[in-house]
């Protein structure tokens, strides 16, 4: 069953949770988006091991369900891995959720929540 088009119509941009590495590349793809002032608001989050995790968990809140311009949310596996459940408990169409490798931490596919869900629903 398809979704109507008002559920994706406004959806234009992509969030990047990310490390350095990988919000740097993917912004000088040009991507990088801050909304008009005054709120002024950035479709990226630049995470370090300084980064708390409730910074984390408020920015994947903001790109899943506050704002309503936001295709697909772009999230490093290993920072995924800190708001887990959060993740894992997301399972709306809009915005998808992709977790992606670093530089520095390899792609785990059994951590995956797409991959998990692919898994169910094919009976694994």
């Amino acid at each position: 069953m398809a979704l109507p088009v008002q559920a994706y119509k406004d959806r234009q941009f992509l969030a990047v949770i990310g490390d350095e590495d990988s919000v740097t590349g993917i912004l000088l793809a040009g991507v990088g988006h801050v909304t008009d002032p005054p709120d002024s608001k950035k479709n990226y989050l630049v995470v370090d091991h300084k980064t708390e995790t409730s910074t984390i968990e408020g920015a994947f809140e903001q790109f899943t369900k506050l704002r309503k311009d936001i295709a697909i949310v772009l999230i490093n596996q290993h920072i995924a891995d800190r708001i887990r459940g959060q993740v894992d408990k997301f399972g709306e169409a809009f915005p998808s959720v992709l977790e992606i490798p670093s530089k520095d931490h390899p792609y785990d596919p059994e951590k995956d929540s797409v991959m998990k869900r692919v898994r169910k629903l094919f009976g694994e």
